[in-house]
C-alpha cells in the first residue's frame, strides 16, 4: 500500500521512506509521459524482483529560493505531491501487492535520485523530461543521472508499440565484464527469458588506420573471441538452465551495432566507461555508451565501471 505523508528530514526532504535498501527500485517522476512510462516499467521491475518501489520528485526549490515567492514554492510543492500520489495510485492499481513509497524533495532531480539510490539501489528514469524536444534523445536529467551515478541506472526507452522478445542483451567488452554478464543473466532469469552476450570490436581501434597484415587481423579477432568465450563459459556454468547465446562482431561503430541489436531485446545491460580528464559529466560516459543511451530501442541498464562489486544479483 502507499505510505502516508511523512515529515521533513534534514530540512530538504519530505519522505515516508528510509534510505532504500540494496534491492530497491527508485524512479524519478516529473509529470512527463516518459516519466510515467518509466514509473510503470520500474513498478513491473520491482514486482518481478519482489522488492519495494520508491517514487521521487525533485522540485529544485532550494536552489531557487532567491527568486521564487513562498506562494510559488507552495504551489510547486502541492503539484509535486499530487503527482506523486497519482503515480503511486497508478502503479498500485496495476500491481496491488507492490510496496510503494513516495518522496518529495526540495533538492534538484539529479542529486535527489542519486541520494535515493543509496549505495546499491537501481535508479530508473525516462528517456526525456518535460522540456524535451525530441523523443529519440535522452533528456539532460537522465543523462546527468547516468553519467554521475555510483549505482545501476535504467534509461527507459523504446517501449512504444514494442513487443516483448524474451531476450536480455548484454554488451561485453572483455573478460572483465563478467559482472555485467551475470547481472544480465539474473535479469533474464527474472523474466523467464534468454540471454544474448554481444561483443563488438572496432577494427580501426584494434589495428589502427594503417592497413595491417591479414594475420594480424585474424590474431586480434581470435583474442576478442577468446575473451567472449571466457565470459560465456562462466555464465553458463553459473546459470545452467538459462539459454545463453554469444556473438562477436566487428564494426567501425560499436554503438551502431548495439543500437541495432537492441531492436530485438527487452533490456540492454552494459557497463559504463569514464574517460579520464574529460570535461563535463556527460562526456564521462564514453562515446559508445553515450550513443546507445540516446538511440537504443529498448530500456538500457547501465552499470558504472567503478571497480566495486554490485553482487551477482540485480
Amino acid at each position: 500500500m502507499v505510505s502516508p505523508v511523512g515529515l521533513s528530514v534534514g530540512g530538504t526532504v519530505e519522505s515516508t521512506f528510509r534510505t532504500p535498501d540494496s534491492s530497491s527500485v527508485v524512479v524519478g517522476v516529473d509529470g512527463s509521459n516518459a516519466a510515467r512510462t518509466a514509473a510503470m516499467w520500474a513498478a513491473a521491475e520491482a514486482a518481478c524482483r519482489d522488492r519495494p518501489l520508491h517514487i521521487v520528485y525533485g522540485a529544485d526549490t532550494d536552489g531557487r529560493t532567491l527568486y521564487l515567492s513562498a506562494e510559488i514554492i507552495e504551489r510547486v510543492r502541492a503539484n509535486g505531491r499530487e503527482l506523486l500520489d497519482e503515480t503511486a495510485k497508478a502503479v498500485t492499481d496495476q500491481y496491488p501487492g507492490l510496496r510503494v513509497s513516495t518522496e518529495f524533495s526540495r533538492a534538484d532531480a539529479v542529486s535527489t535520485l542519486h541520494r535515493a539510490g543509496a549505495l546499491h539501489g537501481t535508479i530508473v528514469v525516462g528517456n526525456r523530461g518535460v522540456g524535451g524536444f525530441d523523443s529519440l534523445m535522452l533528456g539532460s536529467v537522465g543523462l546527468d543521472v547516468a553519467a554521475a551515478a555510483m549505482t545501476p541506472v535504467v534509461i527507459v526507452r523504446g517501449l512504444d508499440g514494442a513487443e516483448e522478445t524474451g531476450t536480455v542483451l548484454a554488451a561485453i567488452r572483455d573478460e572483465h565484464d563478467l559482472l555485467y554478464a551475470r547481472y544480465a543473466a539474473c535479469e533474464a532469469v527474472l523474466r523467464k527469458g534468454s540471454l544474448r552476450l554481444l561483443h563488438v570490436w572496432n577494427i580501426l581501434q584494434s589495428v589502427g588506420l594503417v592497413v595491417s597484415m591479414l594475420d594480424d587481423v585474424d590474431e586480434i579477432a581470435a583474442t576478442h573471441a577468446e575473451a567472449l568465450r571466457a565470459v560465456t563459459d562462466a555464465v553458463r556454468d553459473e546459470f545452467p538452465d538459462l539459454e545463453v547465446r554469444a556473438d562477436a562482431e566487428k564494426s567501425i561503430s560499436v554503438a551502431g551495432v548495439l543500437v541495432e541489436a537492441s531492436r530485438h531485446a527487452d533490456l540492454l545491460v552494459m557497463g559504463g566507461r569514464r574517460v579520464p580528464g574529460a570535461l563535463g559529466m556527460t562526456r564521462s560516459l564514453g562515446r559508445a555508451t553515450h550513443g546507445v543511451l540516446h538511440h537504443a530501442h529498448c530500456p538500457v541498464l547501465l552499470i558504472p565501471r567503478m571497480g566495486s562489486d554490485f553482487g551477482s544479483r540485480p
